[in-house]
């Protein structure tokens, strides 16, 4: 199977935005919106595995809505600088954003104190994918699965570390997760972003990564790192011959879930015309290819059954985050 590489996604929008010439008749029958460029921040640096899934994903919304939809990355504090600056923007539409679990289940209870309410000062659009994330080591790690790396930690509290796109991640719970679950002593180096994260594992000064899958595959089969479980409580189709941790641990399931979202109070016309948009982009055959090729499940909700959503998901992730010790001040 294919692995799409960083570059995909500029491409992907391009092409995107050429197929706008004829007008889709989905845009005529909507009205005026959108009837300029939407702005899509995305929370994390370019280059890893949520860059590569918005840039399809606005290249589908830009083909369907007759727009532009313009990618603009604004990493920093696992997704709350973006999440802050979207909050901040004007309730017009034109500006959207990556929301999800990092930023929207996690953070309220890892963190002391955020520059927005995770839950009010949005608008929840729908859900977008679910991805599961890899465990992989670096090379000179000398182990091959789950146990053996149980084992070795056991033997060197303290002495080994992992990496992740920034505290408040799903890189950095499913570090924390682990720790509680295995009972193993090892050190969180957050980063700002899967890829430079990913950077400093390749070169040995961090020890290893809980990586959304796409990152963690293409340097699996790129033969720089070794992979050691999917933190997904099944294994994946993407990668079969990999176990899942939960094989080890019982019950151990952490996921990625993105979000399209925007600040509070957008128009309802506007969300309705989103909501229905990502519908039909989240159910074409193109993109559900092209997502289920990078380990990504494309995946559609309404507006209340979003909210609802991640309320469930923040109530079920905080007892994992207090248990850990975890905290940001």
């Amino acid at each position: 199977m294919k692995f799409m590489n960083q570059a995909i996604g500029r491409r992907a929008v391009v092409a995107g935005l050429a197929g706008t010439l004829a007008t889709p008749a989905i845009v005529r029958a909507q009205g005026t919106y959108p009837n300029k460029p939407v702005r899509y921040i995305n929370p994390f640096p370019a280059g890893g595995a949520t860059d590569t899934l918005s840039r399809i994903f606005c290249a589908k919304m830009a083909e369907l809505s007759g727009q532009q939809w313009i990618v603009e990355n604004k990493g920093g504090s696992g997704g709350n600088v973006g999440m802050d600056a979207l909050a901040k923007s004007d309730s017009d539409g034109y500006t959207l954003g990556l929301g999800g679990i990092a930023s929207h289940a996690i953070a309220p209870t890892l963190y002391a104190k955020l520059p927005f309410n995770a839950r009010t000062d949005f608008t929840f659009v729908t859900t977008m994918w679910s991805l599961p994330n890899m465990l992989v080591v670096n090379l000179d790690i000398p182990v091959k699965d789950v146990p053996e790396l149980i084992a070795l930690l056991k033997k060197n509290p303290g002495k080994y570390s992992f990496a992740s796109a920034g505290s408040g991640t799903t890189l950095h719970l499913a570090g924390e997760l682990f720790k509680i679950m295995a009972e193993v002593d090892m050190l969180h180096v957050p980063y700002r972003g899967g890829a430079p994260a990913m950077q400093d594992v390749l070169a040995g000064q961090v020890s290893m990564i809980f990586d959304n899958i796409p990152g963690a595959l293409a340097q699996v089969r790129a033969g720089k790192v070794r992979p050691i479980a999917v933190t997904s409580a099944k294994r994946t189709p993407v990668a079969p011959d990999v176990p899942s941790i939960s094989e080890t641990l019982v019950g151990f399931d952490i996921v990625s879930w993105t979000t399209l979202t925007g600040p509070a109070n957008l128009p309802a016309n506007v969300v309705s015309r989103l909501s229905e948009l990502s519908k039909t982009a989240l159910e074409s055959e193109d993109l559900k290819a092209k997502f289920l090729d990078l380990g990504a499940t494309p995946w559609w909700q309404t507006p209340a059954e979003t909210l609802a959503f991640r309320d469930a998901e923040e109530e079920r992730k905080a007892p994992i985050i207090k248990k850990s010790g975890a905290r940001v001040d």
